[in-house]
Order: C-alpha cells, then structure tokens, then sequence
C-alpha cells in the first residue's frame, strides 16, 4: 500500500487527468548544437530529397486544468516539476499548469508512467494489502484494466482502494499523451475469479466526480 502510494504522489506532483497537448516547433540551443555537429549528414539527406526532423526540434505543452490542483499549493507542483526536468511550467491566470518540455523529455515521461502502471499492478497483486485481488490486466494503452478477484472476499474488505490507483496512474497516461479531457475515459472491470463474470465497472475520471458529490 506504501508503494502505490509513493508513486500516486510522486505522479501527481506533475501529471493530472485531463491535459491539452500540442507539439510546438521551436528552435532551441540545444538543437542548433545537434544541427550544427549534424550539417554534412543532413546536408547529404537533403540533397536526395529527404527531411529528416530531429525530435529535438519540437517541444510539446500539456495545460492540466485548475480543478486538478484545488486545494492543493500550485507553486509546490511548479517547482517539483521543474526539479523533475521540465523545461517550462508556468501557472496560469486561471489556475491551470501549463508543462513545457522537449519532445524527448515528453517520451520519456511517457515510459516512466507506463514503468509505474505496471509497478502499480505488480505491486496491487504482490505485496499482500489487497488479499482479494488475484490479478490485473490491461490493454497496451492503459486506458481499460481488468480486475481478477475473490467477490466475496473483496467485497467484504476495504480493497477497492487499490481501484483508485490504478484508475489515477491510467488517467495520468492517457493525460500526458493527449487524450482530451472530453475523451478521456479509464474503465476498470472487476471480474469473479471463480466464474469469469465482470460484475462492477469503474470509470476514471467519472468516479473522481462520484466521489466529491
């Protein structure tokens, strides 16, 4: 239970469940040094008419709106982030976070959330808090999980807070890889191990908004 915990936290401080992503093309020091140290291969690319981009070359921003932070201390998340490698992250009039970062940064974030969602399985399943979880399936895209449990013994225990976990890290992945907040939809099916029958389904962020009314 501590682990999933530290890695909701450690998740939370500079991702959210719903994001407006964009990729910008912008020039930096970084890709001027690349280019230059590159100039005779790409000069060759070029001349047989190809393009190569280096990835470099763009950035990508993700805007988490402001509800994400309610009651939380914005500036703390800024600069947890910045510590993190982000280039940019800038609080907005309205409250939301904007995150800018290099397109290589932005893909490696995406593997460390892919890293924690199946730690977080592991972890649900291995460590010994959640008895009644036998075990945990998703998709590659992490957008639709199923649970395999012991029903009654589940239902009797305080286990299905191991639910929110896997519903937060999903929604996290589906936020930093572009899912429109209008869109974005993380359904956990909770399935009898004895009889295969999927009797209850989740759906992140709905149950989020469940949970404040």
């Amino acid at each position: 239970m501590k682990k999933i915990t530290v890695l909701l936290l450690s998740s939370a401080l500079i991702l959210g469940a719903c994001s407006n992503e964009k990729e910008v093309a912008e020039e930096t020091p970084e890709a001027n040094d690349a280019a230059a140290s590159s100039e005779n291969k790409e000069g060759e690319k070029n001349s047989e008419g190809g393009v190569n981009v280096d990835k470099g070359l763009f950035n990508v921003e993700v805007t988490l709106p402001a509800e994400l932070f309610e009651g939380g201390d914005t500036e703390t998340v800024v600069a947890n982030a910045k510590q993190q490698g982000i280039d940019e992250a800038t609080l907005n009039e309205d409250g939301s976070v904007t995150y800018k970062m290099s397109k290589s940064k932005h893909e490696e974030l995406m593997a460390e959330l892919a890293k924690s969602v199946e730690e977080a399985k592991t972890d649900i399943v291995e460590s010994g808090d959640f008895p009644s979880i036998k075990e945990v399936k998703t998709n590659k895209d992490y957008d639709k999980f199923t649970i395999s449990v012991d029903r009654e013994a589940f239902e009797n225990s305080m286990d299905g807070f191991a639910t929110m976990s896997i519903g937060m890290v999903g929604s996290y992945y589906q936020a930093f890889n572009g899912i429109d907040a209008a869109d974005m939809k993380v359904e956990l099916e909770l399935e009898d191990a004895a009889t295969g029958e999927v009797f209850n389904t989740i759906v992140y962020p709905e149950a989020l908004e469940e949970v404040e009314e």
